[in-house]
């Protein structure tokens, strides 16, 4: 018997050295899976990926929130008979979102940024780029009410430095969000030694120069970043070698995604803060504010009636009376007076309205799309041509990057150093998925959604929303407010009725127009499965 036992295992020893002399080489840590080759090797001669990625950092200023399925849209009775926020189930994927709303001090920073930067050039078209951005802080001045201290001082004044922003357009917004992303790259290419801090402080300090940093140019030509300069600022780094020069791309997984404003969907849900609801797999009810209940007074014992938002409390009340004040102060008040919803977020009802990605229409398409509903898609593709050249703004051209909008102020669509956008072309469009770069009026708006499709002579500039029949409908001026510059802002305010709070409630302002009750929060997208997973993943 152990002399069967014995040859089963001489054979068995037998067969794996066998199949070990059969198999590639190469089938360790670092070696191809798909090929056996080597990778990640030392001399640098093979193909080599980030092994040690241990995920997306929290960004500053950011919170972690958690995707998932929920139902979007009204969870009371429609008393206004707006109609637009019908209830669908929606699932939005993971992301980040400010833990607060943009305060001015955030925003002064901003200023004060483009101002050093631009300011003092002598092209006056450069110099509107600083002007474009001021916020408009005549929006607090009202025919019948003083409000002259706060046209003065709101933005400025240190007693408000930790208030929302107020002012800036939808606009301006998205202006923010673009710099705010490459600021806060280019500290990450710094600390990680590819940017060499002493050089880029001095190349700022250079009134002459109009070029900074920029995450896309980087990662698509790195040498083209601040206006083909880089060479004078990375001096003592790995990027400075002149055999090997490493910068980082993409697959170092070093640079966050973009700050931006989030999706309608996105802040509807992060407003919510549905978890505390959640029974296993199940929301047990639903939420008509960012906080369980039915009211806006607090019903813990040691907060017994406190106000959990700033809003207006009813006609001529905006912070109760002298003596029993809530914590309003008859405007907005710092951004974290208020206790946080159930994912940490401050400031998701009341205080102030907040910017959102989309274009408004009416309805919700969820027939069209459930996961990621956003409105507002304008494709396009940047000046790159086959051998890898690059078309950046620079002092000639950047004359072609902006427009005045109906209300007088500059719109910007790009900065000098960025790279340049083309139309997308026919050969472009030869897909699947989409058809045509302007999307914002899909399947609403557009020539296909009228009763006039098949019509060779109908118009895609027709006033939407009019009836092809009444010749009115031809004049100069609108029959709707909707159109694809319209941007919906979610939210109550300090100005608002406790309605407005529901984080249901959309309204809808132009892209340009600017208010003393709106403000506006980024989001930034999450790169990867979800993460601080409770339970095992089970289907």
């Amino acid at each position: 018997m152990k002399k069967l036992n014995f040859v089963l295992l001489l054979a068995t020893v037998a067969l794996i050295l066998g199949c070990n002399r059969n198999s590639m080489k190469g089938s360790g840590k670092n070696s191809s899976s798909a090929t056996g080759w080597s990778i990640n090797d030392k001399d640098g001669g093979s193909f080599s990926y980030n092994q040690k990625y241990k995920g997306q950092i929290n960004a500053p200023g950011m919170i972690f929130i958690q995707g998932g399925t929920y139902v979007k849209g009204n969870a009371k009775d429609n008393v206004l008979n707006d109609w637009n926020n019908t209830p669908n189930q929606q699932y939005v994927r993971s992301f980040f979102m400010d833990e607060t709303e943009v305060t001015n001090v955030m925003y002064r920073e901003y200023l004060f940024w483009l101002k050093k930067r631009f300011y003092k050039s002598d092209v006056e078209e450069i110099r509107n780029i600083y002007f474009a951005a001021l916020p408009d802080t005549l929006v607090w001045r009202n025919p019948l009410g003083f409000n002259e201290d706060m046209v003065n001082n709101y933005l400025r004044h240190p007693a408000f430095n930790n208030h929302p922003v107020v002012g800036v357009s939808w606009v301006q917004a998205q202006n923010f969000s673009k710099w705010r992303t490459n600021r806060v790259n280019e500290k990450l290419l710094i600390d990680k030694g590819y940017l060499n801090e002493d050089a880029i402080k001095e190349f700022e300090n250079d009134t002459t120069n109009v070029y900074g940093f920029n995450t896309f140019t980087y990662l698509v030509s790195p040498k083209s970043s601040y206006g083909g300069n880089l060479e004078n600022l990375i001096e003592g780094t790995v990027s400075a070698d002149t055999e090997n020069p490493e910068f980082a791309s993409i697959e170092t997984g070093l640079l966050i995604p973009s700050y931006r404003l989030p999706t309608e969907a996105e802040w509807e849900y992060a407003a919510l803060g549905l978890e505390e609801l959640r029974e296993g797999n199940l929301y047990r009810g639903k939420k008509k504010f960012p906080w369980a209940g039915e009211y806006t007074r607090s019903q813990q014992k040691n907060k017994l009636g406190d106000q959990l938002a700033n809003f207006k409390l009813g006609r001529g009340d905006y912070g109760g009376i002298a003596g029993w004040s809530e914590e309003g102060s008859g405007i907005t008040t710092s951004s974290r007076a208020y206790p946080p919803n159930s994912f940490g977020l401050y400031g998701m009802a009341g205080n102030v309205s907040e910017w959102v990605a989309d274009v408004y229409r009416p309805i919700i398409d969820e027939e069209a799309n459930d996961f990621n509903y956003y409105r507002g898609n304008v494709y396009s593709k940047p000046q790159i041509t086959r051998d890898g050249k690059v078309t950046t703004i620079d002092r000639e051209n950047f004359k072609d990057q902006f427009q005045v909008m109906e209300n007088g102020r500059l719109k910007i669509f790009k900065l000098p150093g960025e790279i340049g956008s083309d139309e997308l072309t026919e050969e472009d469009l030869r897909r699947i998925n989409y058809t045509r770069a302007e999307n914002r009026n899909f399947q609403d708006g557009d020539n296909e959604s009228t009763r006039e499709f098949a019509s060779s002579s109908s118009s895609m500039n027709r006033p939407m929303y009019s009836d092809p029949t009444l010749t009115k409908s031809s004049s100069t001026k609108r029959l709707t407010l909707i159109s694809n510059e319209a941007r919906v802002f979610k939210g109550g305010s300090w100005l608002d009725r406790s309605y407005y709070l529901d984080p249901a409630q959309r309204r809808f302002y132009p892209e340009y127009f600017a208010t003393n009750f709106i403000g506006f929060r980024n989001a930034m997208s999450y790169m990867g499965e979800d993460r601080n997973q409770k339970k095992p993943k089970r289907r």
